[in-house]
C-alpha cells in the first residue's frame, strides 16, 4: 500500500520533470511556476522513496542468502545485516508517513506578519514591541530576511501596530502557528504600585500572495498619498511619500510609509493588499479544515488566546497543546523553535490519528 503510493508519486515526479522542459509550459508563466513548486515538493519524497526501495531490495537479498547459504558465518552476517535493514525500514516508513500527511498548500510561501497591541493600552503596545523583537531574533537565527512595511509607534514605546514581510524557506508553514492572541502577565513599566497586570497583543500571519495567486483589478483600488508621520504624529517629511490603498469591494485598507519613495511604498502596500485579499480565501480553507477536526492546532481563528507569557514565574504556556516552558527570557530572545516543533508534532499526530495520510 505504502509502496503503491510512493510509486505513483515517483511516476508523477517523472511526468513533472518532463513538463517543466516543455517550451509551451515555460511560455505559460503561471503554469510553469506551479509545476516548479510541485517538482520541488515531490523531489524530497522521491529521494526518500529511492532509499526505502533500496532497503526493501536489500532485505529481499538478505533473506535469500539465509534460505540458500549453508555457511554459518555467512548466515550470521546476513542476520545482522537483516536486523539493521529492518530498523532502517521502520525509520523510513515513519518518515514517509509524515511526509505523506497533506500539508497546507501555502506552507512554502513567504509571510506577512501583523502585530497589534490589544487590551492594556501602553503596556499592550510595549508587549507588541517585545513580540516583534522576538520574531526578528527568530528570523535572524533561521537566516530569513525581514522588511518592515508599516509601523505605528506606541506613546510609551513599542508599537500600536507593526507589519513586516518575512522571506525565506517555508516561512509561512513555520510562522503560521503564531497567529492568535498572545497574553502577557507582568508588572508594567507604567505601573507605580508594582502590581501584575494582564495585557494582550494579536499576531496575524498571512501567506504572501504572489502575482499569479490573485487577480487584482486596479480599478477597484483607490490610492491616496499623504506625508509620513512618526511618534506622536509629527510629520517626518514634507513630501507625499506615504501610501494608503483601499480595496473598494471589500473595504480592506493598507498603508505603507516605511520608504522615502512613494513608488516603493506603493509596491509594498500592493503586496500586503494582495496578501490580505488572498488570505480571505485562504481563511475559508482553514475554517473548512478546522470544522473537520476537533483540536486543529493552526486554525484560522485569530481571536483565540494561544499563549501566555508570565514574567513573575518566568513561564510561557501554549494553551493549544498544554506546553509549559520555564525559559521565558530565552524565548523572548527568539528561542521559539521548541514551541513550534511541539505544535507541528501535535498537528501531524492528529492528522495521522485520523487516518488522513
Amino acid at each position: 500500500m505504502l509502496l503503491d503510493k510512493l510509486e505513483a508519486i515517483n511516476s508523477r515526479f517523472k511526468e513533472v520533470s518532463q513538463l517543466i522542459t516543455d517550451p509551451d509550459i515555460i511560455a505559460d508563466m503561471k503554469r510553469y511556476i506551479q509545476l516548479n513548486k510541485e517538482y520541488k515538493d515531490l523531489e524530497e519524497i522521491v529521494e526518500v522513496y529511492k532509499e526505502y526501495k533500496n532497503v526493501l531490495d536489500n532485505i529481499k537479498s538478505s533473506k535469500e542468502i539465509l534460505n540458500k547459504e549453508k555457511d554459518e558465518e555467512f548466515r550470521e552476517m546476513a542476520k545482522m545485516e537483516l536486523d539493521t535493514l529492518h530498523e532502517r525500514e521502520e525509520d523510513l516508513e515513519e518518515k514517509i508517513k509524515l511526509m505523506l500527511v497533506p500539508t497546507d498548500p501555502e506552507d512554502g510561501k513567504n509571510a506577512i506578519v501583523e502585530i497589534r497591541g490589544g487590551t492594556g493600552g501602553d503596556e499592550a503596545a510595549i508587549f507588541a514591541g517585545d513580540l516583534y523583537r522576538m520574531y526578528i531574533k527568530y528570523c535572524e537565527k533561521k537566516g530569513w530576511k525581514t522588511e518592515v512595511v508599516d509601523v505605528n509607534e506606541g506613546t510609551s514605546g513599542g508599537f500600536k501596530e507593526i507589519v513586516f514581510n518575512v522571506s525565506g524557506n517555508k516561512v509561512y508553514g513555520i510562522l503560521k502557528y503564531e497567529s492568535g492572541v498572545h497574553r502577557v502577565q507582568r508588572v508594567p513599566q507604567t505601573e507605580t504600585q508594582g502590581r501584575v497586570h494582564t495585557s494582550a497583543a494579536t499576531v496575524a500571519v498571512l501567506p504572501e500572495a504572489e502575482e499569479f495567486d490573485i487577480e487584482l483589478n486596479m480599478n477597484d483600488v483607490r490610492k491616496d498619498t499623504y506625508c509620513s508621520s512618526g511618534p506622536g504624529g509629527q510629520s517626518v517629511n514634507t513630501t507625499y511619500s506615504a501610501v494608503r490603498l483601499t480595496h473598494t469591494p471589500t473595504g480592506v485598507v493598507v498603508t505603507c510609509q516605511d520608504q522615502k519613495s512613494q513608488i516603493k511604498n506603493f509596491e509594498k502596500a500592493l503586496k500586503v493588499l494582495r496578501s490580505r485579499l488572498y488570505d480571505m480565501e485562504h481563511k475559508k480553507y482553514l475554517d473548512e479544515i478546522a470544522s473537520k477536526r476537533k483540536t486543529m492546532v493552526s486554525t484560522g481563528d485569530r481571536s483565540a488566546k494561544i499563549r501566555t507569557y508570565n514574567y513573575p514565574q518566568g513561564r510561557v504556556t501554549d494553551h493549544r497543546i498544554g506546553l509549559t516552558l520555564y525559559n521565558l527570557s530565552a524565548i523572548m530572545d527568539g528561542e521559539i523553535q521548541e514551541i513550534i516543533d511541539a505544535l507541528q508534532v501535535a498537528e501531524n499526530a492528529e492528522k495521522l490519528k485520523e487516518g488522513v495520510a
